[in-house]
């Protein structure tokens, strides 16, 4: 199976995929925010957040593993991105770390397929077209040496970081 039959890119609400797994773009309290975040606490709804106050702390660049409660999806992995300052302060480290702990996880757990959202590109403020290299670059060098996910899902919430994500797929030797 190549990598193009193994990622698919989507236009819409991550809260409503039927994966195995969504990603959420959390804070270190994993206790719910703004944005992909706010939006996977309020559809899984109050047995989520009970769940996240009991792991404590997740540090930036790495990931959690928490029920799907109300989503159609079994689990949440929750990872935290960088806040973004200017791109000298190791963001790009940190953003591809965030990708690659989800990755583990879902690997860990046989999570057969999985949703990320553009992970620290809201409020977190990374650039669309840089954070989009690093997802894609991180998830097809994953692809190469890994089985599990079988299927990754971009899901965004916009067609033009869509577009971001076909290009940077198609430039990457991998076009859909």
């Amino acid at each position: 199976m190549t990598t193009s039959d193994r990622v698919q890119f989507i236009v819409g609400d991550i809260t409503a995929l039927e994966v195995d797994a969504v990603v959420t773009a959390a804070n270190e309290s994993l206790i719910g925010g703004g944005g992909v975040d706010g939006a996977v606490h309020a559809a899984a709804g109050p047995g989520l957040f009970e769940e996240c106050r009991s792991i404590g702390l997740c540090p930036e660049g790495e990931a959690r593993l928490t029920g799907g409660y109300l989503l159609p999806a079994k689990h949440i992995i929750h990872t935290v991105g960088p806040v973004y300052e200017d791109g000298s302060f190791g963001e790009a480290n940190v953003l591809r770390s965030a990708y690659e702990s989800s990755l583990r996880l879902a690997e860990e757990n046989a999570i057969r397929s999985i949703a990320f959202p553009c992970i620290a590109t809201g409020t977190y403020g990374f650039p669309n077209a840089a954070a989009c290299e690093i997802a894609v670059d991180t998830v097809t060098k994953w692809l190469e040496c890994h089985e599990y996910p079988e299927l990754i899902v971009f899901c965004c919430f916009e067609e033009p970081d869509i577009s971001l994500y076909r290009e940077r797929l198609s430039n990457a030797g991998q076009a859909l």
